[in-house]
């Protein structure tokens, strides 16, 4: 009896002590938790009781160079449910489907799904969305958002660009910059209990977004307007496949208009602006996108023609090979090793001076001064004038010039590059560095930016474009706006003329490749006025249909546009100079 009490209180020594170990292992891990793990834990807990919602930042708005809002934003709502909240899932559903006209199963698979919120529509009308709200369901969240607004729809589409369903840029300015005129979210956290359901009589923490800076640009709507109805009508006239046009400050490289008919609307960017074709697959349609998007002035190349001369002239000049003065002999063509190379007047211009050959843009005087220059020479000025390299525009995709590498380049590639042909430029580097040539001889940075500014106007950024000086000499540069307004006052340019003003410019008529399918491009580069250029311009003509030369049918459309913008931007009619 005595040894069974004794192994009973052994027992019971044993299973104290073991519960003693247990609570001691217990309050040790307690400890812990409490202790060393509690942020942790906290943390968790809040998780579970808290919900986020984001609360969209209003992106900044584009400006003009005058301040006119070119993008801007329009209130939107998102419409989405909290599963653990929402108690009355028919009604939900029949409210949701008739007040945004969505089908019955896709909204019943949002709201019935368990997820912490689902979002059932974005970019809502604010009317819709309000009127949603006003019918207190729970469980449905109404937050206002942004969409992007464009009050001009088809003005500048591809320069300005559009934004994404997540407001984000896509194409053009709005991508380039971005990181300008983006804000930061806010948020909005509520309390809810275990299940997710929101505790009444909670605080609310929320936190403000901040708004994005607002861009201006150095681009005019005005004269955007002007340029952009010339080169409708010239497309329309002309049955061209397209028209561009760019207007720039040559003196600092600022882009006043840049006009790519056809042009899309900004506010419909997925549309295309023509007919769309009949059983087009996806991959087709995002093709035709991607090209009604794309911007030629900057992201095409093509051959100049004899836009182009203008570099031939400038570089002949500056390395004095050529006076004005010079005396040549055209009489239709010019042999260069085995080529024969014809002039565009077939019979010839007989004997001429260098001046004259430039009014009369006569191929042979350029093949002339090429020749003069030799193979090295040209190069060094091609590159010197910056037309290996990119511009530097602040638009995305900028093409790069396509020319014969030096050591491949022989007398006859030296002949056609002089006169424009052989080779191709985008639209932007050769307007760009006819600028910097009679600008007296700096070479600007073509450019949209000016400055970021806050919501209140106050200045964040200004910014800056580099310039490289002396890329001919103020002589060289003084010489060549006498010969471009020679050009338009008594040579090959006359239709570029504008009662009144003096304007310098040069025509061009390339044939594009292959030769012989008989394709050209017109173009016409003209500047005013012609002794202190403030304006220069360039229109590009594809495939103009019947009668195709730049001086006949590009050089009109610019002095049309000038005759328009020139006193819109001060310039005096010379007329009026005492």
């Amino acid at each position: 009896m005595t040894s069974n009490q004794t192994g009973h209180r052994k027992k019971l020594l044993l299973l104290c002590l073991l519960i003693s170990l247990a609570m001691a292992g217990l309050m040790c891990r307690l400890g812990y938790l409490m202790l060393y793990r509690s942020a942790h834990y906290s943390a968790m807990a809040e998780d579970l009781h808290q919900r986020e919602r984001t609360i969209k930042a209003a992106r900044g708005r584009i400006l003009d160079a005058g301040g006119t809002v070119i993008a801007d934003n329009r209130t939107v709502c998102t419409i989405s449910v909290i599963y653990n909240q929402v108690k009355d899932r028919e009604k939900v559903i029949e409210t949701l489907c008739r007040e945004l006209g969505l089908e019955e199963a896709q909204v019943r698979k949002k709201v019935e799904k368990r997820s912490s919120r689902e979002i059932i529509r974005t970019n809502v009308d604010k009317e819709t969305g309000d009127k949603i709200r006003n019918f207190h369901l729970e469980g449905v969240k109404v937050d206002e958002d942004y969409k992007r607004f464009y009050p001009y729809d088809s003005l500048a589409s591809k320069v300005i660009g559009f934004t994404g369903g997540d407001n984000q840029g896509i194409i053009g300015l709005e991508v380039v910059y971005e990181s300008w005129l983006k804000g930061i979210n806010g948020t909005i956290l509520t309390m809810t209990d275990a299940a997710g359901v929101e505790i009444e009589n909670t605080f609310e923490d929320r936190v403000e977004p901040v708004a994005g800076n607002d861009l201006q640009i150095s681009l005019d709507v005005n004269i955007q307007k002007y340029a952009q109805q010339a080169a409708y009508e010239t497309l329309e006239r002309k049955g061209a496949n397209r028209v561009s046009v760019i207007v720039m400050n040559p003196k600092n490289g600022e882009i006043l208009a840049m006009v790519n008919v056809p042009e899309f609307n900004l506010n419909e960017p997925f549309k295309l602006n023509h007919e769309e074709p009949a059983g087009l697959t996806a991959a087709q349609k995002q093709e035709l996108l991607n090209q009604m998007w794309r911007n030629p002035s900057i992201n095409d190349t093509y051959e100049p023609g004899s836009t182009f001369k203008i570099i031939t002239a400038a570089a002949g000049l500056e390395a004095g090979v050529v006076s004005l003065t010079d005396r040549f002999s055209c009489p239709g063509f010019r042999i260069v090793e085995d080529r024969k190379i014809r002039c565009h007047k077939v019979g010839g211009h007989g004997g001429e001076t260098f001046l004259q050959g430039a009014m009369n843009s006569c191929n042979p005087v350029f093949i002339d001064v090429g020749q003069r220059l030799g193979i090295d020479n040209y190069y060094s000025y091609f590159e010197q004038f910056g037309l290996k390299q990119k511009t530097g525009i602040d638009l995305p995709g900028e093409a790069a010039t396509i020319m014969h590498k030096k050591e491949n380049m022989g007398l006859v590639e030296l002949a056609t590059v002089s006169f424009g042909q052989s080779f191709q430029i985008t639209p932007i580097q050769l307007v760009t560095t006819a600028a910097s040539i009679v600008n007296g001889g700096n070479r600007v940075t073509p450019h949209f930016g000016v400055k970021a500014v806050s919501a209140d106007g106050t200045m964040i950024h200004e910014f800056d474009w580099p310039v490289k000086e002396h890329i001919v000499s103020p002589e060289t540069s003084a010489t060549m706006r006498h010969i471009l307004e020679c050009v338009v006052s008594e040579g090959s340019g006359r239709k570029a003329a504008v009662a009144g003003f003096r304007i310098g410019g040069k025509t061009a008529t390339s044939e594009k490749l292959p030769r012989s399918l008989k394709k050209y491009i017109s173009s016409f580069c003209g500047f005013a006025p012609a002794d202190d250029p403030q304006v220069i311009a360039l229109i590009t003509i594809d495939e103009p249909q019947g009668i195709y030369y730049g001086g006949t049918i590009a050089a009109p459309v610019i002095a049309d546009i000038f005759q328009n913008i020139l006193p819109y931007l001060g310039i005096s009619n010379s007329s009026d100079t005492p």
